[in-house]
């Protein structure tokens, strides 16, 4: 036998010295002598992708990840070569490259380092598969912090922790359980208050340590492809992540009511069943827009049919549902049960569409059905067969919704829980094992259930709900973070998942309210929902085996405070969308961590409870039981307690009183809160009038509004209602000045503005520079006045 033992024992291999550089417009390439190419792609002036071949070859250069809208330009790009580096320098940052071994130094104008190589860019040959481990060592500097991540059940700020990103079903998972069911290799470091992200654009299984093994070093590695990955500098933790959510994308807007409060159950059948849920909602006046309907809907779980013993006449209910202001969701997993009188059984094996294992034979694994075969998702014809499927279920039944779960793929009775290594993907063209297309899976998934509920929707929006993802999923839907568990350290849980999921670029996201494992009390379940209200995606979800899990289910005292909350929701919908738009328009994520909201203050640095919803309201769920308050720290600025109307000056940790009927909420002040009435479900009632909530402030503070339709895409072609309202206060004044961008027309006329922290008795008003009587604007003491909705400057003068 011929064995070649230096072979056998290389283990890690290094760049060495650099023997050819060239430039080609915004890529910059550096070749060393032992066949390493680093590619450096000058995106923007703070955006920079670095790719490493091996053999001086590299892999087809394809991302699920990457958005087609991305900004790209830079407006200063120029590269010297000095001894020992070479010195690329943009606007905004420099980039040394070390002759000698490749190694990069990322540092700002002022040369303060912001990024180094520790062992740099190494990697070790697989002989089992083929291919390179690939692996990056960044020097941890001392201070520095960690955030981001995606889909992570642990602290917020992930400084000693290592997390792996493999797409898991990870049912009634635990505190710092890894991997779960999101793959976003996105993080963001704070570093002398410089912030900066890196993203690591690899589908393979990949790996992140930050200072765990080492406590100078953080790395990163994945189990095959391209070291591939984008740096973006800050110095701003908001410039970060809005430059990883314009690479990656952002959805369309939801129509309103997919942002109101839904309910769902493992399962509800039959028909009676479902009737039965949705007429006591309505009996007890609890708002809610959606009904979900779990697999027993199937017969026999197979995907797209009906069970006509349970549902004989689905597009009857569902019409009916309707007109009670229901919309109706349903489930779809990606496992197809293997029957040929099954017509999306056999329209798939006459095309081909189900995945092969690597010798040829289709992969096979058990789900809810029994047996199954998997379409493979990663061919775009498949893709545009799953989309067409959807055309019964929603242009002929009316369903509103879908929910794709299951998408990982998870697969049963197998320890791995997902399909077996060697099933062959397309990947768009770009043949690959499932080692590569395991984390896209679920996403190619959603994609195509995206574009077919789209298609037969219109010209209604889309609502799609996913439970698998990769980074640049959220272009496609919202999500929710999987099997979770009623217990309070899951409510934790669930508080930490959203900020984090928000700070990854990905803000549609919510937790299955109460836990889906077990059975929460009434208590848990109250202080469940006052959080999840402050979620992007509202909904209660349970598996049914422990008990029911419907608001009225744990009796009247919880009930009346369940159904206090979701109308405070409701209230809240016009803060709430306009949220909304300013994520899809400027990526700004629509929960902050106290760090991302101030990341000066170093108290904010391991603060994981405290959350901003929006940019104007902070909260801080209770997450013990018998409670009658907690401490909660005050970022920078004063707020307003939204029950009591106390100002609290930020900079401090305070208690505050929350017994079970309140979970602590502020107000920054200088902000007006947009209200609507409540209403039992979107479109139940014609808002008459937008009720403003104005909190004083001494100084400057703008507030925004914006409102459409609320479904449909005539809001793309300006018939949308943008309002910009600018508060400056004074020691006896208050000036409000209204900006309006849009031509679509609201169906109020008056705006209701209350006042709360005024310094001084109004005594004058001025409305668009001229004098009015106080008798016309019906001012209420020092409370509320009413004004028409096109003002453009109001005054109040005081005494």
């Amino acid at each position: 036998m011929i064995t070649n033992t230096e072979i056998e024992k290389r283990g890690n291999q290094y760049p060495n010295h650099i023997v050819d550089f060239k430039q080609e417009n915004d890529k910059l390439y550096f070749t060393s002598q032992n066949g390493v190419i680093l590619e450096i792609t000058i995106l923007r002036d703070s955006a920079i992708r670095f790719r490493y071949a091996t053999e001086h070859v590299f892999e087809p250069d394809f991302s699920y990840a990457i958005s087609d809208d991305v900004s790209l330009g830079y407006n200063e790009l120029e590269v010297k070569d000095e001894i020992p580096e070479f010195v690329i320098t943009t606007s905004k940052v420099k980039i040394y490259v070390q002759k000698s071994n490749l190694k990069v130094q990322i540092v700002d104008l002022e040369d303060t380092v912001i990024l180094d190589d520790e062992l740099g860019f190494h990697w070790e040959e697989n002989y089992d598969y083929g291919g390179n481990i690939v692996k990056m060592g960044k020097v941890c500097h001392t201070g520095e912090s960690y955030y981001g991540m995606g889909d992570k059940a642990s602290h917020t700020n992930l400084k000693g922790k290592r997390v792996n990103n493999w797409v898991t079903d990870s049912y009634a998972y635990g505190k710092d359980q890894e991997p779960l069911y999101k793959s976003i290799p996105f993080y963001v470091g704070l570093k002398e208050n410089i912030a900066y992200g890196v993203f690591f654009d690899n589908s393979f299984s990949t790996y992140f340590d930050f200072a765990h093994e080492k406590r100078n070093v953080t790395s990163f590695w994945a189990d095959g492809g391209e070291m591939n990955y984008y740096f973006f500098y800050g110095p701003k933790m908001s410039q970060v992540v809005e430059a990883y959510t314009d690479l990656t994308g952002v959805p369309e807007l939801p129509p309103l009511w997919a942002l109101g409060f839904h309910q769902s159950k493992w399962s509800y059948y039959p028909e009676k069943k479902v009737k039965s849920i949705t007429s006591t909602f309505r009996k007890l006046k609890i708002p809610c827009d959606a009904i979900y309907l779990d697999i027993d809907y199937m017969e026999g779980f197979r995907c797209f049919t009906w069970d006509n013993k349970r549902f004989p006449n689905p597009k009857k209910m569902i019409e009916e549902l309707e007109e009670d202001g229901f919309k109706t969701i349903t489930m779809i997993d990606p496992g197809i049960k293997i029957d040929r009188d099954y017509w999306v059984y056999q329209q798939a094996m006459d095309n081909g569409f189900f995945c092969r294992r690597a010798d040829g034979p289709h992969f096979k694994g058990k789900v809810w059905p029994g047996e199954c075969k998997f379409p493979d998702f990663t061919d775009p014809e498949v893709r545009e067969w799953w989309a067409g499927l959807y055309k019964e279920m929603i242009a002929d039944l009316g369903v509103n919704g879908v929910w794709n779960d299951m998408n990982e793929p998870a697969i049963m009775e197998v320890p791995t829980k997902t399909a077996n290594l060697d099933v062959r993907h397309d990947y768009d063209g770009h043949p690959c094992s499932h080692r590569k297309a395991h984390n896209v899976y679920g996403m190619q998934m959603v994609r195509a259930t995206y574009n077919g509920v789209k298609k037969f929707m219109f010209p209604k929006r889309p609502f799609v709900l996913t439970r698998a993802a990769y980074a640049g999923t959220q272009r496609y839907c919202a999500t929710w973070t999987g099997d979770n568990v009623a217990t309070w350290e899951h409510l934790w849980i669930a508080n930490v998942q959203m900020q984090r999921m928000c700070m990854s670029g990905y803000s549609f996201v919510g937790s299955d309210i109460g836990g889906f494992a077990e059975q929460p009390n009434g208590e848990l379940f109250a202080r469940w929902m006052q959080l999840a209200i402050f979620h992007p995606f509202c909904r209660v979800h349970s598996s049914g085996d422990h008990g029911d899990q419907e608001p009225w289910s744990f009796g009247d005292e919880i009930t009346d405070i369940v159904r206090k909350y979701i109308e405070l929701r409701y209230q809240f919908l016009p803060y709430l969308y306009t949220m909304f738009y300013r994520y899809i328009k400027e990526g700004f994520p629509m929960l902050q961590s106290l760090v991302f909201y101030d990341q000066e203050d170093t108290q904010t640095h391991f603060r994981t409870d405290e959350f901003l919803f929006g940019e104007q309201m902070l909260v801080c769920p209770v997450q013990e039981p018998n409670a009658q308050g907690r401490r909660m720290y005050f970022p920078k600025g004063n707020w307003y307690n939204y029950w009591t109307k106390e100002v609290v000056s930020g900079g401090v940790e305070k208690w505050v009183a929350a017994d079970i009927q309140k979970i602590p909420l502020f107000i920054k002040e200088g902000a007006m809160i947009p209200k609507y009435p409540v209403q039992q479900y979107i479109g139940e009632i014609e808002v008459e009038q937008l009720e403003m909530e104005v909190y004083f402030k001494e100084g400057i503070e703008i507030s925004r509004v914006y409102e459409d339709q609320q479904d449909g895409y005539d809001y793309k072609k300006g018939r949308f209602s943008l309002r910009r309202f600018r508060l400056r206060g004074k020691e006896n004044e208050l000036i409000i000045q209204q900006f309006k961008d849009g031509n679509f027309i609201t169906s109020y006329e008056t705006i209701k503005l209350c006042f709360h922290g005024l310094p001084f008795k109004i005594s004058e008003v001025e409305l668009d520079n001229e004098k009015v009587n106080l008798d016309d604007i019906k001012l209420n003491g020092n409370n509320s006045i009413e004004v028409s909705k096109d003002f453009t400057e109001l005054h109040l003068f005081g005494k």
